[in-house]
């Protein structure tokens, strides 16, 4: 253990004393390393930020609409070929479904809007019927959500996220003040809370309003989609069924005809992403891999170097005694504790980089203690096998032929 000690500290005042070759040797290793560690932690967070997002929805909770999970551009094709989605679709499932707690439509444009001399473009427009925020979780800070009786009376009334609230009324109390939605105006009843964004996409930048007034203004040519809770985790199936039946009916579908509608659970989002992210952190663990290996060759290059430069070194030692075993295992503790170092360096670069992207793009950082066990192993790994060659040439010299080395 002694010997091991002696080695590392002759090694870190190799490191210090050649600062540019270090930097260069080390190189390789610490973007390996680094690499991982901020892969790991973000797609982590990412994960946590996507079941955060499907909890939302709810396990009792599946969407019908016309697209369903697209994952190819011909599934994206067949979908155009499919009759649209309809209030009355909505209706009809809201009236005879047994199994069904409760039952939601929206609808989505993009239009500017506008309070006095002040604009917002590109907003998210979304018609909804009123059950819509007691089906996704939907927080409510001010006011509130547009009711039924706006819904049946086609009231022009907005409910609105923080990003209209902070360009069109900084300062100002907006409850109760009309804005303009495409030229048409209407009375701001409430605000749901600041959410953020992410990857650049604010999720605050959004006007709901009742999906009659919506189809009334915008027209009732876009597809709805709908959302159903049923009453029990255990009744989904059931109810699924039971959903299925009256959209087969209504869009008068044979027996052998396939759907031509999308029913999609949290269960099948969480797959598809998890498919997604396990293929991502595969990909780039395979690209950090390269570098792992580029800095082990250098590792194990400048260790030759070293054995060249002690040559006369190992001859000394090998003359008053020292085995074959004392000098392999000098220059492979002098490798592991080489790639040790670049790794420690990368795990602190890595954790950098992720917080540094996390803080860009609104992702959580999810730190694991195993990604940094991980790190730690991989660099010393990588240390060992590339450090044996090395070692072993060393341990090999003639003594007399290396003490006759100048």
């Amino acid at each position: 253990m002694r010997q091991f000690f002696d080695s590392a500290i002759i090694a870190l005042g190799a490191l210090w004393a050649n600062k540019l070759r270090s930097i260069l040797t080390l190189i390789g290793m610490i973007i390996g390393v680094s690499t991982i560690i901020a892969i790991v932690s973000l797609i982590n967070g990412m994960n946590q930020y996507v079941a955060a997002e499907i909890q939302t929805l709810g396990a009792t909770t599946f969407t019908v609409d016309r697209e369903g999970i697209i994952t190819s551009e011909e599934e994206w094709w067949e979908s155009r070929k499919r009759k649209k989605l309809t209030v009355e679709d909505y209706q009809a499932i809201d009236e005879v479904c047994v199994g069904c707690e409760r039952v939601a439509a929206r609808s989505i444009t993009r239009r500017s809007a506008k309070y006095g001399n002040k604009y917002i473009d590109d907003v998210y427009i979304m018609g909804s019927t009123p059950e819509f925020p007691l089906i996704v979780d939907f927080e409510i800070e001010n006011g509130h959500y547009p009711t039924a009786a706006d819904y049946q009376h086609r009231r022009r009334v907005a409910f609105v996220g923080y990003d209209v609230i902070d360009n069109l009324f900084p300062g100002i109390l907006h409850i109760g003040k009309e804005i303009r939605i495409a030229g048409q105006k209407y009375t701001v009843i409430g605000n749901g809370v600041r959410r953020g964004s992410t990857l650049g996409q604010s999720k605050d930048n959004y006007i709901i309003i009742p999906l009659s007034t919506f189809e009334k203004q915008f027209g009732d040519r876009r597809s709805v989609d709908l959302f159903v809770k049923a009453h029990t985790y255990e009744t989904m199936d059931e109810t699924q069924d039971e959903v299925r039946m009256v959209m087969r009916a209504r869009h008068k579908l044979k027996y052998d005809d396939e759907d031509d509608f999308s029913i999609t659970t949290a269960a099948d989002i969480q797959n598809l992403w998890d498919n997604f992210s396990s293929g991502a952190f595969l990909v780039m663990i395979g690209i950090s891999s390269i570098s792992l290996i580029v800095g082990g060759i250098v590792i194990m290059n400048i260790m030759l170097v070293s054995v060249t430069e002690r040559t006369r070194e190992v001859g000394i030692r090998k003359a008053i005694g020292a085995r074959r075993m004392n000098i392999m295992w000098q220059f492979l503790a002098e490798s592991l504790t080489l790639s040790i170092v670049g790794g420690a360096i990368g795990i602190i670069t890595g954790f950098l980089i992720g917080m540094a992207l996390s803080h860009m793009s609104g992702i959580p950082l999810g730190v694991e203690v195993w990604s940094i066990i991980a790190g730690i192993l991989v660099a010393g790994g990588v240390g060992t096998v590339f450090g044996v060659y090395p070692a072993m040439k060393a341990a090999r010299l003639d003594p007399i032929e290396a003490l006759r080395y100048e």
